[in-house]
């Protein structure tokens, strides 16, 4: 499996927003969003086994399977069935446009997938229809940059009805004021969350 970083942090978002964690960024991803902070893992990476891989979680219990698109990977399910037998609980970030039916309802499995808004420019790439499987247990977010794209995230959830958890965030995951704001006046039943990451090290990589 083509690997661009693998280290131990601190989930930088979502609902387990500060807990400690052993990310695993696969390359390639098959979206080109506009504000992308990631367009590092678009290609390139070490040739791992999935061996090594799950070695190199040994210590840790949170494991986040990130990217990049994680799911395009041909060892993607292969690994997550791996780590699951080596006892981890296993965060899934996807961008919403892989049909995800193939991982909904693991045990010990969240789903993380992401809602692209019109400012990404990949709207219409997304598979709107998985928000109907995620489950409690899961996170669906949103990445606001303007009120279209806030417009567009609450016609979204109006029309699919998301049990999964939902998360909002701003483009560069700092400047929130405006969608906190919005979220109070429009009394939406979502949560605004930042990039726990960006706070504390800014765009660094591999933290």
């Amino acid at each position: 499996m083509k690997i661009i970083e693998a280290f131990r942090s601190i989930q930088g978002e979502g609902k387990y927003i500060g807990v400690p964690t052993y990310f695993i960024r696969s390359s390639g991803c098959n979206l080109r969003c506009s504000w992308c902070d990631t367009s590092y893992a678009f290609d390139g990476g070490k040739d791992m086994s999935l061996e090594e891989i799950v070695a190199l979680t040994e210590s840790d219990y949170h494991v986040s399977i990130t990217g990049g698109e994680p799911m395009i990977q041909p060892e993607f399910l292969e690994l997550v069935d791996m780590l699951l037998d080596d006892g981890k609980f296993i965060t899934v970030e996807t961008n919403g446009s892989i049909d995800i039916s193939s991982i909904v309802g693991r045990e010990n499995v969240m789903i993380s997938m992401d809602v692209k808004c019109p400012s990404s420019k990949m709207t219409d790439k997304m598979i709107l229809d998985n928000i109907r499987l995620l489950e409690e247990k899961d996170q669906v977010k949103f990445v606001i940059a303007d009120e279209k794209d806030l417009d567009f995230a609450i016609k979204t959830i109006d029309q699919y009805e998301p049990k999964a958890e939902v998360i909002f965030g701003a483009v560069g995951g700092l400047n929130l004021k405006y969608l906190a704001e919005e979220v109070v006046r429009r009394k939406l039943n979502v949560r605004v969350l930042p990039q726990l990451h960006k706070i504390i090290w800014g765009d660094e990589k591999g933290v």
